[in-house]
């Protein structure tokens, strides 16, 4: 499956305090910068913080939850479908980190079509993340 990286752009509270969750948490490398934004490679992907000043030292992006799977899922949210191996260990770096999961990680729709390894977790100004993984992506990425 060939595909093109995304890019997406999403609004925080504070430059430093981004820099360290995405660069010492997820391990994003950092790109291109300004005094207004940081571009970071979220496993080949572009992914762009900007900063909002009318967030506030502690405001965070408000987030809506739906059910899904039994669990409440934070929308907006965006994320990357990641190998599973390499899911497993981004779990395990962002528990050592101590950042809270939103959604825990754990397998969705188990025995289902679409059956994948799903966790969700906040920035520090709060913008959702999903990182995900199937055992088959070729096949179970568009399944119904």
């Amino acid at each position: 499956m060939a595909l093109t990286p995304f890019h997406i752009a999403v609004q925080v509270r504070d430059l430093e305090e981004a820099r360290r969750f995405y660069k010492d948490v997820l391990g994003c490398t950092e790109g291109r910068s300004s005094d207004k934004w940081v571009d970071f490679n979220l496993f080949g992907h572009q992914y762009v913080v900007h900063l909002n000043p009318s967030l506030g030292s502690n405001g965070k992006v408000s987030q809506h939850h739906n059910h899904v799977d039994g669990q409440g899922v934070p929308v907006p949210h965006c994320g990357v479908v990641l190998e599973m191996d390499t899911f497993e260990q981004l779990a395990e770096r962002i528990r050592r980190a101590g950042v809270k999961f939103e959604i825990e990680p754990y397998i969705r729709f188990k025995g289902q079509p679409g059956e994948q390894a799903t966790m969700f977790l906040l920035d520090p100004s709060g913008n959702a993340l999903e990182f995900k993984a199937f055992r088959d992506i070729e096949r179970q990425l568009f399944e119904t």
